[in-house]
């Protein structure tokens, strides 16, 4: 069984997100939480929250059916999304632009095969 949980438009951009999201790709819910946790990047607060998500639709959909000890991050992506622009004064009356980055991330969960 597969459960899915998207983020969209999160303020930070892909490129930051998709190395936090490359380190719990395969890993087993339990111990993906616990790289998260430890992860001294900011992505991976939302990340982590939304791993979290996954594994409540995974119980809510399932009616409990599912063993939450054996759901695995089957993929997780990180797409960009539109991009904010913004002008900032600079000298001699000129403006440059600031690109204010969003992502959108999309996890899929699933139980590990039986061994």
């Amino acid at each position: 069984m597969e459960s899915k949980a998207h983020l969209r438009f999160l303020r930070m951009s892909p490129r930051k997100v998709s190395t936090v999201a490359a380190l719990v790709r395969g890993k087993p819910v339990g111990q993906a939480l616990n790289i998260l946790r430890f992860t001294s990047r900011a992505a991976a607060i939302p990340v982590a929250k939304l791993i979290k998500s996954a594994v409540a639709n995974a119980t809510d959909l399932s009616k409990g059916q599912v063993d939450v000890d054996k759901l695995v991050v089957k993929t997780i992506s990180v797409d960009q999304g539109p991009t904010q622009r913004r002008y900032m004064p600079r000298a001699m009356g000129r403006a440059s632009r600031i690109n204010k980055k969003t992502s959108h991330i999309h996890v899929v969960l699933e139980e590990a095969a039986k061994k």
